[in-house]
């Protein structure tokens, strides 16, 4: 790699490799190590199909660059490294000359999830501005109707104070829907402060441990040395209680929620005006329960979509919204074995 270009290449948002004619791996970006989540060092050398396997269409990418053409262009492609799928990318492998090729991987996956994420934080705030429209015209009749369920119920019967109370309760049920809805405002992180994510993962921890998730067995696998992430402590409480509260709910008793942190200094997202954002640290929060049902998963983070029979559909929702308010992204993956929630977020930087 000639010097004069070395920081340009080292700089590239995509993940890019330069494969040598007898399918080795001579150069690697920065790009590459955080998507392959492996060392420069460790891949320098080695060959690509040790990698992605035989038979990828990774490696049918480069042979075709090898073989005369001058620019392969493969779309949605499954890509795997070192036997763990890294996700959907569009392959690009280039003739440099004399065999070499310049292999890129433009992953879809990052792109898609801003625009998701996005996507729910609008879908979340046009419900924040039905909610601050209607919040007082149903607060107010639902305080009358409380109200006069109350001196209703002074002189019934047993019986008929048993509706009063009904009365009551769906009134009260109404109000601490509007309640949910109305946190939904435009809670844009208070003020720019460093979090340490693992104080953050451990009070949410102990919270889940000592309510509602009592009954569950919890897993730690932390990277100590991750740095500190920027935004709002407390609106990352939030964040991580709602998924413990999930994780809970959807494992069975005696069941096992993981909570991993990882930093994966490569992964970047696109922004407008040819900038970008780097996303290294990652929270996992997985359960070892059933899974989310394949016709909802697309949609779980919209509004009043919920996986159970007596919920809103506001909690994930709300997870997104804060996300996409700290600049990170948030995806699920669910199967049989299980649903994992990562959370990708920025890493603090001090004001020059």
């Amino acid at each position: 790699m000639r010097q004069s270009f070395e920081p340009i290449w080292l700089a590239l948002p995509f993940p890019a490799f330069v494969i040598s004619s007898e399918g080795i791996i001579a150069e690697v970006n920065d790009a590459a190590e955080g998507f392959c989540m492996t060392s420069r060092k460790q891949m320098q050398g080695r060959a690509l199909a040790g990698y992605t396997g035989d038979g990828a269409a990774v490696l049918d990418a480069v042979a075709q660059a090898q073989g005369g053409m001058r620019s392969v262009v493969l779309h949605d492609v499954q890509v795997g490294w070192g036997g763990q799928g890294r996700g959907v990318a569009n392959v690009q492998a280039t003739r440099l000359g004399e065999g070499e090729v310049l292999l890129m991987l433009h992953p879809r996956s990052i792109a898609d999830k801003m625009d998701r994420s996005l996507s729910h934080r609008n879908a979340a705030r046009s419900v924040a501005g039905m909610a601050a429209m209607l919040a007082h015209e149903i607060r107010n009749p639902l305080a009358g109707i409380s109200g006069a369920a109350q001196l209703l119920s002074g002189g019934l019967s047993a019986d008929d104070r048993e509706l009063t109370e009904v009365i009551e309760e769906e009134a009260k049920r109404i109000g601490d829907l509007v309640n949910r809805v109305e946190a939904f405002g435009d809670m844009g992180p208070s003020a720019a402060e460093p979090v340490n994510i693992h104080d953050i993962l451990d009070r949410a921890k102990r919270a889940a441990a000592a309510g509602f998730a009592a009954h569950m067995t919890f897993k730690e696998v932390f990277d100590p040395s991750i740095p500190p992430t920027v935004g709002s402590a407390d609106q990352l409480m939030q964040v991580l209680v709602n998924l413990l509260k999930n994780a809970a709910e959807a494992a069975p008793a005696g069941g096992v929620i993981t909570l991993k942190t990882a930093y994966h200094p490569g992964v970047k997202l696109s922004l407008p005006g040819k900038r970008s954002q780097s996303l290294p640290i990652e929270i996992s929060v997985k359960d070892n329960g059933p899974g989310i049902a394949a016709s909802i998963l697309d949609d779980v983070f919209e509004p009043f979509v919920s996986t159970k029979a007596s919920g809103t559909g506001l909690g994930l929702s709300l997870v997104s919204k804060i996300m996409a308010d700290h600049g990170g992204v948030v995806d699920c993956k669910s199967d049989v074995n299980g649903t994992e929630f990562k959370l990708l977020l920025p890493v603090w930087k001090e004001a020059r």
